[in-house]
């Protein structure tokens, strides 16, 4: 770990870490930001908690806050609604701006972003109450995965191997957002991509090869067991890791991100092509934590990664 003189400490100002919140992933997220509060506090930075779970935008502006360092996942921390709120406090941030956010938290949007791109994601449909779901199984194939397009953390998300499981899938799902996402299944390897930067500087950390018990990386296996295995760098021939790694940042780029994030890929097991799945503009930075675990393999500690980010806040709207 790279020492922080106490002059460039200073030159932080007052730096404020919100986490907590509201979503669904709020536990989560209070693990994230306690790890990022305790590292940018080890490098002599004077950073201070704020969660906007509990305390309002009033209170935010009067901590006076030179600068904030974004922990919180899912709705009303990652969706474009709070960094919407700083761009009008004139408070600078880290991760994406309003639209990039916005996007990357809309799985449905995100995709036709991608797909206009020329961007490989697996194929889908949305579903509301209205939807066809016989029809949609026949031109999907069974199985497919059936998720609420807002949410992360594989919140909501099911796997239904049969037809008649897909109704009670929908039902899940449905109770956490308006619209339904239902998407092919894609057999084979999953991986993801940390990447650090924006535009033409982003890039790519080493792959990370997630394998998860009886492929089953849900809430709890991400999060709360040690039974998913990690892997970085992925074992993947060098051409097939550097694709990998390029469409990613690609996928990043196409939605305006910037800062940090990270992006999900399958690789299909029969002719070893990637498909991007999604992206997150706020990412996990808890101990189990893949874009710190991909930090590290390039030499990047925990401290020092979250001083990296916290260097990229900046009001994103020009005037």
């Amino acid at each position: 770990m790279s020492t922080l003189n106490p002059q460039d400490a200073k030159a932080f100002g007052k730096v404020g870490v919100l986490f907590g919140g509201r979503s669904a992933e709020r536990e989560v997220s209070n693990m994230s930001g306690s790890g990022v509060l305790a590292a940018l506090q080890s490098k002599g930075i004077d950073a201070h908690p704020f969660d906007p779970g509990q305390r309002s935008l009033a209170e935010l502006a009067a901590e006076k806050f030179d600068r904030v360092f974004i922990a919180l996942h899912g709705r009303y921390g990652e969706d474009g609604s709070l960094q919407g709120a700083l761009e009008l406090l004139g408070i600078p941030y880290t991760g994406s701006g309003v639209m990039a956010s916005s996007v990357g938290m809309d799985k449905i949007t995100t995709k036709i972003v991608w797909l206009h791109k020329g961007l490989p994601t697996p194929r889908y449909a949305v579903l509301n109450a209205q939807s066809d779901l016989a029809a949609t199984a026949a031109d999907l194939g069974l199985p497919l995965i059936v998720k609420p397009p807002h949410e992360g953390s594989t919140i909501g998300i099911t796997k239904v191997n049969e037809a008649g499981a897909f109704k009670a899938a929908y039902d899940t799902a449905a109770a956490l957002d308006d619209s339904v996402l239902a998407e092919e299944f894609v057999t084979g390897r999953e991986f993801t991509v940390a990447i650090l930067g924006g535009g033409a500087t982003a890039r790519a950390l080493p792959v990370v090869e997630i394998v998860a018990p009886e492929g089953n990386y849900d809430y709890q296996n991400k999060y709360f067991t040690d039974d998913t295995k990690y892997f970085c760098p992925a074992a993947l021939p060098e051409a097939l890791s550097e694709e990998m790694r390029r469409i990613a940042v690609e996928a990043y780029r196409a939605l305006g991100c910037e800062g940090w994030g990270r992006v999900d890929v399958l690789l299909r097991e029969r002719d070893q092509k990637p498909f991007l799945l999604e992206v997150n503009t706020s990412p996990g930075m808890t101990t189990h934590s893949l874009v710190p675990m991909a930090a590290r393999a390039e030499g990047i500690s925990y401290e020092d990664l979250c001083v990296e980010i916290l260097r990229t806040a900046r009001l994103k709207m020009k005037g």
